[in-house]
């Protein structure tokens, strides 16, 4: 039976489908990769990859092997977890999917300070959509994740942070104007929840749609757009620091004429809090945020 170590090899392996990449990242020659493989794939008794001057596809005798060494990994990323659990020091794994908002402008000054405090844990990081956060909770490849919005969740929801959304633009400085300009209204792609809740906004205000429009894939592309004077969006506050030039801030008020504001949650299984990890990034996260109100 292979070993652990070749479990990892094999899974590196299917995650490159590229002999050279795979190599590089396992720092071996490819000679010695291949010849590692061959010996493997006679232990299986049957050829995992397929070489071609493409790359590697797997085999369906390969398909079925990396279904059961990924299922293997996984569970042994628990046991040592749960060994590391024993311990008083902080080691393992911080698996956790964040918001893309939230992980390029709020969550990089918490992980700098959680890398400095516990030297001896590790990050796994991805970002996406809120809908997309939630579907690798519920599958299980996260411990933790942080969503924009109003989460529909069970299990463990810890209410981060408000923030204000903005009219932005270098021109514009009162809402109404927008009826008047011919500059375009610079959206950038997001969940359903924030793009209805804009569209909401809008219609209430102001009953008919922006004379014209640009549509961007990324936030700060929508966000560099904008200041650069192209035209008008819709920001939260979170993208903004308070040090742009020339730009004015329009706080978008709802029908109480109060602030309207979008939610930051983080969640997660009951099971995941129990990880020294994962308690330890929790409490530095309500640390890091009790110093921003006193400021």
């Amino acid at each position: 039976m292979s070993s652990l170590s070749e479990f990892h090899f094999l899974a590196v392996l299917a995650q490159e489908m590229n002999m050279r990449k795979a190599a590089e990242r396992l720092f071996v020659s490819q000679p010695a990769l291949s010849q590692r493989l061959q010996t493997i794939e006679k232990e299986w008794g049957e050829r995992l990859f397929i070489r071609s001057q493409k790359g590697l596809s797997l085999t369906p005798a390969g398909e079925l092997v990396l279904k059961f060494i990924n299922e293997v990994i996984v569970k042994e990323e628990k046991v040592r977890e749960s060994i590391h659990a024993l311990n008083a020091e902080v080691y393992g794994t911080l698996k956790i999917a964040v918001a893309s908002i939230v992980g390029q402008n709020w969550l990089p000054q918490v992980l700098k300070k959680f890398v400095t405090r516990y030297p001896q844990a590790k990050i796994s990081l991805v970002t996406g959509w809120s809908s997309e956060i939630l579907k690798s909770l519920y599958e299980d490849q996260v411990h933790i994740g942080i969503i924009r919005g109003t989460p529909d969740w069970k299990g463990v929801k810890t209410h981060l942070f408000q923030d204000c959304l903005y009219l932005v633009d270098t021109e514009i400085t009162s809402p109404e104007q927008v009826l008047e300009t011919d500059r375009p209204f610079i959206q950038f792609k997001s969940d359903s929840n924030y793009y209805q809740e804009i569209q909401d906004w809008w219609l209430k205000h102001f009953k008919t749609a922006p004379k014209r429009t640009i549509v961007v894939d990324q936030i700060e592309t929508c966000k560099q757009m904008t200041f650069n004077g192209i035209g008008y969006a819709i920001l939260p506050a979170i993208t903004l620091n308070g040090a742009e030039k020339d730009i004015f801030k329009i706080p978008l008020l709802d029908e109480n004429n109060l602030p309207l504001k979008r939610d930051t949650w983080l969640l997660g299984y009951e099971s995941a809090f129990q990880l020294k990890q994962v308690q330890a990034f929790v409490e530095l996260i309500k640390e890091h945020i009790s110093e921003e109100n006193k400021l």
